[in-house]
């Protein structure tokens, strides 16, 4: 490991533990980072145990998985796809779950129902996508890409159509929705298995994903079957989609940016892009969450916003950086 790379990992890695305390210290109800260790070593009742461990750390840990598999979704995509814009919602499966819990919720269904819409509506999205790309042992990426994004525009037809006809009372919570909102996150131990499962994977084959970077001849010759990573790597990246999704809505910018941030940081290597990817798409989204609900507290503002506001900034400038 380059001594680039490690101080890479270094930094977010310290950047990762801050977003976690930031998220855990500030709130209408704030909180020293004296009061966090006294919660965690010597944990008692009281007011800022209370509000630590039961309001800001399921939140914090849950903006954190969801973002780390928005990134590592974006980086499986942009290599499967050799698309510089691939990202996680390029393949309708955000605009199936967006449809699905969209029409839970003008049902008036709870959390769990809109949950399981959601999901069941990324499912369908995935068979659609599939069924139309692999045909007769027959695997084109670039069917994939056209599939999704004529999907992806459907889908978005339909949405459309459903806030239209939404009545008034569910409206908002359908906007807050479809630009992100963690606010209903209260467990996140589902979506960190998820998370440690395609993470192992991603690893596991991240030599493969560098020869199928070169191309699809190149990394046959070389030995890859490339019919199955594809495949596996499409089943990976949807996967986490759906759970990022069905956790914390439809937010966007992160699986896009994070991968393009590590690569511009002159990171090319999927053993160590993957890694940096997750963990700066997590310390991101907690960030981007905890101004979301302290910027105009006591309200609570959609996290979408923030995941542009804080990264198109930092996007440009590492972009007007690069020689």
């Amino acid at each position: 490991m380059s001594a680039r790379v490690s101080a890479l990992f270094v930094a977010i890695g310290v950047a990762s533990a801050a977003s976690v305390l930031a998220a855990l210290s500030f709130g209408s109800y704030p909180i020293d980072l004296t009061s966090i260790v006294d919660s965690i070593v010597f944990p008692a009742p009281g007011v800022a145990h209370d509000v630590i461990w039961n309001l800001r750390a399921p939140r914090a840990f849950a903006a954190f998985a969801c973002g780390s598999l928005l990134a590592l979704a974006g980086a499986l995509l942009q290599v499967l796809l050799r698309n510089a814009l691939a990202d996680p919602f390029v393949l309708g499966v955000s605009g199936g779950a967006s449809l699905g819990a969209l029409l839970a919720l003008t049902a008036g269904a709870g959390a769990a129902a809109m949950n399981l819409s959601a999901f069941a509506g990324a499912a369908a999205a995935i068979v659609i996508v599939f069924g139309l790309t692999y045909r007769g042992g027959d695997w084109n990426v670039y069917r994939l890409l056209l599939t999704g994004v004529v999907l992806s525009a459907g889908l978005s037809a339909l949405i459309s159509l459903t806030l239209v006809l939404a009545p008034d009372a569910q409206l908002k919570g359908m906007l807050f929705w479809l630009m992100g909102d963690l606010s209903q996150a209260t467990s996140a131990a589902p979506a960190w298995l998820v998370l440690a499962m395609l993470a192992a994977f991603a690893i596991g084959v991240a030599g493969k994903l560098d020869l199928l970077a070169l191309g699809e001849l190149k990394a046959r010759s070389l030995g890859v079957a490339v019919g199955a990573l594809q495949i596996a790597v499409f089943a990976a990246a949807a996967l986490a989609t759906v759970t990022a999704v069905v956790l914390g809505g439809a937010i966007g910018f992160i699986g896009l940016i994070a991968p393009h941030a590590i690569r511009l940081c002159g990171v090319a290597n999927h053993r160590a892009l993957i890694p940096l990817s997750m963990l700066l798409g997590g310390a991101f989204l907690t960030i981007a969450d905890t101004a979301a609900r302290t910027a105009w507290a006591p309200q609570q503002l959609p996290v979408g916003i923030f995941t542009a506001l804080l990264g198109v900034p930092a996007m440009l400038l590492l972009l007007g950086r690069r020689r």
